[in-house]
């Protein structure tokens, strides 16, 4: 399959996520938070593993230079600085503490999903199974993400209907991401040497930051091991695509 190709199918696959917020719709309160806490268990493993098994590593070998890990904190450091100043929250409850700024919640996610469209991009042209790991981490991701937008924007006063198409139609940038990350690269080279490690601090940043102390806010001890389990198995999925050829 032809590069572009697989960037767009990946970004525009990642973009339809956006409608598993209907989810909420059906789903009882309680049984959607013991979903979504799987699924961030999941996505934590995915990212953190995404990071230091594909990114990273890929790298170096490539690059082989010691400003990679300037740049993975470079990546740290500014997703750390863009969720202060928009309020980029990822969200795992229906009544996010943001919802007066649903606005500025789309704004965010479509930065967001932008810089995800250019770094699928970017993974995609350094190699086929480096592209795969890097979407299906964030695809992981996605999910628990878009259903806390969902809920944003209705709790902020949106139709369902209308949150539902906004929500989709900032999803979509992830495509103009990927489609701007494969022209650019031809023409910007040391845009591969950024990106990859600059995607692996924001890995690492919402993984650490965003996604794990969610997972702790668990007491119970047996759903606290259900969870590192998950934990370990999104770990695991990264580990498996390394021998994709």
């Amino acid at each position: 399959m032809d590069t572009l190709l697989w960037i767009l199918t990946s970004t525009f696959l990642i973009s339809a996520i956006a409608f598993v917020g209907i989810l909420t719709l059906t789903l009882k309160e309680k049984l959607l938070e013991k979903i979504l806490l799987i699924l961030v268990a999941l996505s934590a493993g995915a990212l953190m593993g995404g990071a230091f098994l594909h990114l990273i590593p890929e790298s170096v070998e490539k690059f082989g230079n010691y400003n990679i890990f300037i740049y993975v904190l470079a990546g740290f450091a500014l997703f750390f600085l863009v969720e202060k100043v928009l309020r980029w929250r990822h969200c795992h409850e229906r009544k996010c503490p943001v919802h007066t700024f649903a606005y500025m919640n789309l704004l965010g996610d479509g930065v967001h999903n932008f810089i995800d469209g250019l770094i699928i991009a970017t993974s995609f042209i350094v190699s086929i199974p480096l592209g795969i790991a890097t979407s299906l981490a964030v695809a992981l991701h996605e999910i628990p993400q878009e259903i806390g937008d969902f809920g944003v924007l209705v709790y902020g006063g949106y139709e369902k209907n209308k949150a539902l198409i906004l929500n989709f139609a900032c999803a979509l940038t992830a495509v103009a991401g990927g489609i701007a990350g494969y022209f650019l690269s031809k023409y910007i080279e040391s845009s591969v040497i950024f990106l990859l490690p600059f995607a692996a601090g924001g890995f690492i940043y919402i993984a650490a930051s965003d996604l794990i102390p969610e997972i702790r806010k668990e007491i119970d001890i047996k759903k606290s091991l259900l969870n590192f389990s998950i934990f370990l198995v999104g770990i695991l999925i990264m580990f498996g695509i390394r021998f994709i050829k």
